[in-house]
C-alpha cells in the first residue's frame, strides 16, 4: 500500500490506524545524511567559538541540534509526502513507501523539535535554542511549506536553513552571533545553490512530474548553468574569508582559495555541458565534488585551529 496523504490516514473501516514501522524507518525519517552534514557544521562552529564550554553540555547542545535537523527532516516529508510519492529520488521514504503513517511522523516531527529546543534552551542557553527553533520553523513552514512549492529561488532563500547550524553551535558557546559566525553561515547559504541546481539538472523530470518550480524547470538549463557558475565563485570567495577576516592562518586560506577553484572549475564543466545533455556528467561530478568542498572546509578550519593551539602551545 502506498500512501501519499500527508494530512490523514485511516482503516477499512474509516477508524485511525497505526502502522508498524521499525525503530529504522523512523530513524530515516530524520534524514540521517542531511543530519550528518549538520552535525559536522554545528560541531565546527562550537568548537571554532571563542570561549570554552564543558565537553557534557558540549554534548548537549550537539545532540539537540541534531534532533531539531532530524524533527525539520522529519516534518518535511509529512508535508512533502504527497510529491515524494511521485520522485523516483524519494518513492521510497517511509511515508510514501507505506512504513510510517502521515500523522505517526507529524506527531514525531512536532515532539523532537519541542524536545531539542526546550533542552538546548534548559541546558546550554535560550539564545540558541531560539535560534534552533527558527532554524526548525525556517525550514518547515518558509521553504517546505511556501517557498519549496511557489518560486524557483526556492533553494536560494530556503537554503538558509540549511546554513544556520554553525551559527547555533557557535551560539551554544558564545551565547550569541558575531561577523565570524555569519561568515560561517554564508559559506554554506551560498554554496547551497550550485550544490542544488547541479542536482536539480539531472532530476529535472522529477520536479517537473511533481509541479515543483526549481530554476531548471522553470528558466532553463542555460539559465541555470549561469546562475551555477556565480554561484560557485561567490562559495569559493567566502570559502576564504575566515582568512581575510584574521581568524583563519594562511594555510587555511590557501587551501580554501584552491578548493574554490575546483569548484568553480567543475561549474564551468557544467556551462559547457551541452543542451539536452541526457547524461548531465558535469552536473553530477558538481554535486559530487560540492559535499566534498563543504566537509574539506569545516574540517579544514578545525584543523587551523588545532594547528595553531598546538603551536601556541609550544609543541611544535
Amino acid at each position: 500500500m502506498t500512501l501519499i496523504d500527508n494530512h490523514e490516514a485511516v482503516g477499512m473501516e474509516g477508524a485511525p490506524r497505526l502502522s508498524e514501522a521499525s525503530a529504522r524507518d523512523y530513524f530515516e525519517l530524520l534524514k540521517p545524511r542531511v543530519m550528518s552534514l549538520v552535525v559536522f557544521t554545528a560541531f565546527a562552529g562550537l568548537v571554532l567559538a571563542p570561549g570554552q564550554i564543558n565537553p557534557v553540555i558540549g554534548f548537549i547542545a550537539i545532540l539537540c541540534i541534531a534532533v531539531g535537523a532530524g524533527a525539520s527532516g522529519a516534518l518535511n516529508m509529512w508535508y512533502d509526502a504527497d510529491i515524494d510519492a511521485v520522485m523516483t529520488r524519494t518513492a521510497q521514504r517511509p511515508i510514501p513507501a507505506g512504513k510510517v503513517l502521515p500523522q505517526e511522523a507529524l506527531a514525531f516531527g512536532l515532539t523532537l523539535s519541542a524536545f531539542s529546543v526546550t533542552i538546548l534552551g534548559l541546558a546550554v542557553n535560550w539564545f540558541a535554542a531560539g535560534l534552533l527553533a527558527f532554524t526548525i520553523f525556517f525550514y518547515v513552514v518558509i521553504y517546505t511549506m511556501w517557498l519549496k512549492r511557489s518560486t524557483p529561488q526556492n533553494i536560494v532563500i530556503g537554503g538558509a536553513a540549511g546554513a544556520f547550524p554553525p551559527m547555533i553551535g557557535w551560539a551554544c558557546v558564545t551565547g550569541g552571533i558575531s561577523i565570524e559566525s555569519i561568515v560561517l553561515f554564508l559559506i554554506i547559504f551560498l554554496w547551497t545553490p550550485a550544490h542544488f541546481w547541479a542536482l536539480a539538472l539531472f532530476k529535472m523530470r522529477d520536479y517537473d512530474a511533481v509541479g515543483v518550480p526549481m530554476m531548471p524547470n522553470v528558466c532553463g538549463e542555460a539559465t541555470t548553468k549561469r546562475q551555477i557558475v556565480v554561484y560557485a565563485v561567490l562559495t569559493a570567495l567566502s570559502g576564504i574569508c575566515p582568512t581575510l577576516l584574521g581568524f583563519a592562518s594562511l594555510g587555511y586560506g590557501a587551501f580554501a582559495a584552491a578548493m574554490g577553484l575546483g569548484f568553480v572549475w567543475y561549474s564551468l564543466g557544467v556551462l559547457r555541458m551541452p543542451e539536452g545533455d541526457k547524461r548531465m556528467l558535469p552536473a553530477k561530478k558538481l554535486f559530487g565534488f560540492s559535499i566534498a568542498y563543504l566537509f574539506a572546509i569545516f574540517s579544514a578550519l578545525l584543523a587551523d585551529l588545532l594547528i595553531a593551539g598546538i603551536w601556541r602551545g609550544g609543541i611544535v
